[in-house]
């Protein structure tokens, strides 16, 4: 939820510029591509601080991940959790899985954009469920940590967290 993510920062006007981005192309932005679209000075900032930190999530779970299993307070490691959710999360799925959504939507022939439509919806629960049933029993099961995510699964990593 993009627009969402951008009032929690205080930058909800720039909704209309993230909305015409994939999720690779924000996260890949740089202040100079930020000035050439007329964005302030300090909102480019901004914005690249906070894209820079969405990049720094999967390292922070992991370490979450950590606390939490060497038994420390679980007040802190909630509040990242629930700060976290409210940032744009892309849902991952495996080289195979992105060749078949591919041909599943073969009539789409752009990138979905950040703020999709209505009919994406239930494209992305799918993708969710998947990714869920996926890592249910390997991720959660063991007290240990259970065997290593793919770099990038960070839907995975949030889940296997909460799990702990």
């Amino acid at each position: 939820d993009v627009p969402a993510w951008l009032k929690s920062l205080r930058l909800h006007k720039y909704a209309a510029l993230f909305s015409q981005m994939t999720y690779e192309e924000m996260m890949a932005l740089t202040e100079c591509q930020l000035e050439a679209q007329n964005v302030t000075k300090g909102a480019r900032h901004k914005i690249v601080i906070s894209i820079q930190k969405l990049k720094e999530r999967q390292n922070l779970l992991k370490s979450l991940e950590r606390d939490i299993l060497e038994g420390g307070n679980l007040r802190v490691p909630l509040q990242e959790l629930h700060q976290m959710i409210l940032t744009p999360i892309k849902a991952y799925s495996s080289q195979n899985s992105s060749t078949e959504e591919h041909s599943r939507d073969g009539d789409s022939h752009h990138p979905s954009s950040l703020l999709g439509s209505d009919s994406q919806g239930s494209d992305c629960k799918d993708s969710a469920a998947g990714a869920m049933q996926q890592h249910h029993l390997p991720g959660c099961e063991g007290e240990s940590g259970g065997a290593p995510l793919p770099e990038g699964d960070l839907p995975g990593q949030f889940t296997r967290v909460m799990g702990k």
